[in-house]
């Protein structure tokens, strides 16, 4: 592959961007504004200036990377690209749209992927004419960051563009792992599901936000659900679970009620200024050994028991699933390796 398209350059389209020039490929960057456009050159200027200034790249770098991505407002300047990657927002109806454009503008052999993180990559793939050339290609936020790419193959999607794909993840420094087309992939189905069970301890009045936190972080975690849950973003995790959860059924993916109360309240986590914590505040204080041992049995069995399920039913061996939560997550040993305190 030599020329890539990112559609959708919001933090983590520009962030993707980014990562494919770093891999000395030319981007077309598309956007539907001239606004959304300078947004999106924006973001990409901002994230390589702190690099610059933190000495992981000179000037000269900066301005390389810089030259190789090409802002438009044009559907149409993606013609030649080899790949395309969709990250617009985590809409059915608009990634769908997007998709049908794609495919009457990008060359009849250019691999289609979309970046979704819940939704169905077969039923996106349902809009084009080349289902065979379309598949998932999952990167995490802050993408240039981030080692982790999900990889998700359809029953459609030949060997041939999986192959292709895992191989530029490879090349752009980061480690696939692939899977199938199911709501949530590897990552988000089994840490949503864990932080929504905690979210129901805590509005179910079994504990409070800090005690189940600080419980958690005896795990060796490097931080508790509900400030994880803070930091993606309540609306998310609600929007995620509900996705899941028309997938699988299951109760661990039904939305606690004290998230949807959260969000319909404004409180959507830190970027909204508050969720389960004010700005600023942080879990702290001492919580009983017993406590602990009952808050960490109530959340990390079943965390694990949910991944292990995963691999039983030949999804993800379980080295895939630690894998994808190390660098999806931040789990220093894996899922599978997290112990009672």
């Amino acid at each position: 592959m030599r020329t890539v398209g990112v559609i959708g350059l919001g933090t983590m389209g520009a962030g993707i961007a980014e990562v494919f020039a770093k891999g000395d490929l030319d981007v077309v960057g598309v956007e539907v504004t001239d606004a959304a456009v300078e947004a999106g050159r924006g973001h990409l200027a901002k994230s390589l200036g702190r690099q610059v200034e933190r000495g992981r790249l000179d000037a000269a770098d900066r301005d390389r990377l810089t030259d190789r991505v090409t802002f438009t407002t044009e559907v149409t300047d993606l013609a030649d690209v080899d790949l395309v990657v969709e990250a617009v927002p985590e809409r059915m109806d608009v990634k769908r749209d997007v998709f049908t454009r794609l495919d009457g503008v990008c060359k009849p052999d250019a691999i289609l992927a979309t970046n979704t993180s819940s939704l169905s990559v077969s039923d996106i793939a349902k809009t084009t004419k080349r289902p065979s050339r379309v598949l998932g290609m999952h990167f995490f936020n802050p993408a240039p960051v981030m080692k982790l790419v999900e990889v998700v193959r359809t029953d459609e999607t030949d060997a041939s563009v999986v192959t292709a794909v895992q191989d530029l993840t490879a090349a752009l420094g980061k480690t696939a792992v692939t899977v199938g087309d199911r709501r949530g992939f590897i990552v988000n189905r089994l840490l949503l599901g864990y932080l929504n069970q905690a979210a129901k301890l805590v509005g179910g009045g079994t504990a409070t936000a800090d005690e189940v936190d600080v419980a958690i972080r005896t795990t060796g975690l490097p931080m508790g659900p509900l400030t994880l849950a803070d930091v993606i973003g309540l609306d998310t995790c609600v929007e995620i679970l509900d996705c899941i959860h028309a997938d699988s059924g299951s109760p661990r993916h039904e939305a606690a009620p004290i998230l949807r109360e959260l969000v319909a309240s404004g409180r959507l986590g830190r970027k909204s200024g508050g969720g389960f914590y004010e700005p600023g505040a942080a879990a702290s204080g001492d919580v009983a050994p017993e406590r602990t041992a009952a808050l960490v049995g109530e959340l990390i069995p079943p965390h694990v028991g949910e991944g292990q399920a995963m691999a039983d039913s030949g999804y993800a061996d379980k080295s895939d699933i630690d894998t994808a939560m190390k660098l999806g997550c931040g789990y220093p040993k894996g899922l599978f390796a997290l112990t009672q305190p």
